[in-house]
């Protein structure tokens, strides 16, 4: 239990600090310290994603100038990339799964360097 809560409080932290990303921290930390199946882990971090986005949400709404246009596009993206790789997911396996966000993961840190 109280691994699970540590879990959930980083990656809370992460996601309000950063404003997304607390999927990046929730994945390995579910499958190497929760012991959750990889399809599970990805599937339950999208689901854990949700209450913690919309409290980062609350907080935001307050403290800063959001472009409610850009939200309005971005979501819309969002959800259907969300339901085509939900529909995906199922068809990779736990390597594959582990290669495509490690992957991912490194694309994105690299970008962000440069």
């Amino acid at each position: 239990m109280k691994k699970t809560w540590l879990t959930g409080l980083a990656t809370g932290i992460a996601n309000g600090f950063f404003g997304a990303g607390g999927g990046t921290l929730l994945v390995p930390a579910l499958e190497r310290l929760l012991n959750v199946e990889e399809h599970k882990a990805h599937a339950t971090a999208i689901a854990v994603i949700l209450p913690l986005s919309l409290a980062s949400a609350a907080v935001y709404l307050f403290s800063v100038d959001i472009e409610w246009g850009t939200v309005l596009w971005v979501s819309i993206g969002g959800v259907v990339g969300g339901f085509v790789g939900a529909k995906l997911l199922s068809r990779f396996s736990g390597k594959w799964l582990h290669i495509i966000f490690g992957a991912s993961m490194l694309a994105a840190g690299i970008r962000m360097v440069i």
